[in-house]
């Protein structure tokens, strides 16, 4: 218990200095916010990784999670943390984002295997800005869904990258062979970039790691 505590207090410390690294890229030297606001989660998705290894009970992961739900909503209302919500376009992504990593940690802690946590986590938190940096640096191929503007090029990217981190992660975390590992991570990858190019206003965010978890639910029992 002493340890948990110690543990969540250390990670709670590390996203808010995330959260203060973002401020200061944002006020201090400039940065835009979509850059700050894909730094914040990239670098949440990762720290969320320690959670399995340093938490052993769903209910400290709560209240990190809780916290910072409160903490982003708080930020909403009265305009504070510009690093992450100063974007010109209306997204729930930063409030649904701890939302899905506390159901993740509860299939993770269901099944038993860190499987059903790391992989839906990487596959948002690396392949979902890898889509929409690349998307916006090449912006080739532009294609319109459900009146949104996507790029084929971003969502190449994150397909690719989807299914380099599934396998891997896979190949890490189960024993399945081989051949399975591959086709399942192709199905896994396509899926989750359907996911991705369906979903406006940052509920990517649910539908990735959604997707992910379910396919991986469906194929691996």
């Amino acid at each position: 218990m002493n340890e948990n505590i110690i543990h969540t207090l250390i990670l709670g410390g590390l996203f808010l200095v995330l959260f203060g690294f973002a401020e200061f890229l944002y006020h201090k030297l400039k940065v835009n916010a979509e850059l700050t606001r894909k730094t914040v989660h990239l670098g949440t998705g990762l720290l969320t990784l320690l959670f399995p290894l340093w938490l052993d009970n769903h209910w400290f992961v709560l209240a990190l999670c809780s916290s910072f739900l409160l903490i982003l909503l708080l930020s909403l209302k009265f305009n504070l943390l510009p690093s992450i919500n100063g974007v010109n376009r209306k997204t729930r992504g930063s409030v649904l984002f701890p939302m899905i990593v506390y159901g993740c940690f509860l299939v993770y802690n269901h099944y038993g295997s860190l499987v059903y946590f790391y992989v839906p986590i990487l596959i948002l938190a690396i392949c979902d800005p890898i889509a929409a940096l690349v998307g916006k640096k090449f912006q080739i191929g532009k294609y319109k869904i459900l009146g949104h503007t996507k790029t084929l090029i971003g969502s190449a990217g994150f397909c690719v990258s989807a299914f380099v981190v599934t396998a891997i992660g896979m190949s890490l975390l189960t024993q399945i062979p081989l051949s399975q590992n591959l086709g399942y991570s192709f199905v896994i990858a396509i899926s989750t970039t359907i996911a991705e190019a369906l979903s406006q206003k940052g509920y990517d965010n649910f539908t990735i790691p959604v997707t992910a978890i379910s396919l991986l639910i469906l194929f691996l029992n």
